[in-house]
């Protein structure tokens, strides 16, 4: 997947052109004065090139690693799970 940068100016007279390159799989990032201000992704992303594009766009940060799982917060007596009672109150 490859990023392309546009100006607003450019992408207001090339639209067509950006498109296809989005429906091609590449991302348009569009830019005014240098500063992106928004970006066109084809609709079908992967979930690792949308984690990707975040990263790239300073949106998140990740070192790639699998988080260690966390101590239980809370504990329910009786037979049923936390997850069980909140549903049975959401409904």
């Amino acid at each position: 997947m490859a990023i392309t940068h546009v100006s607003v100016r450019e992408l207001k007279s090339r639209l067509s052109y950006y498109l296809r390159l989005t429906k091609a799989g590449d991302s348009v990032v569009i830019t005014e004065r240098g500063t992106p201000i928004g970006r066109i992704m084809p609709a079908a992303v992967l979930v690792d090139d949308r984690i990707d594009g975040m990263i790239q766009a300073g949106l998140v940060l990740w070192n790639r690693k699998k988080l260690s799982p966390m101590p239980q917060v809370a504990k329910a007596r009786g037979t049923h799970t936390v997850a069980d009672l909140l549903i049975e109150d959401r409904e």
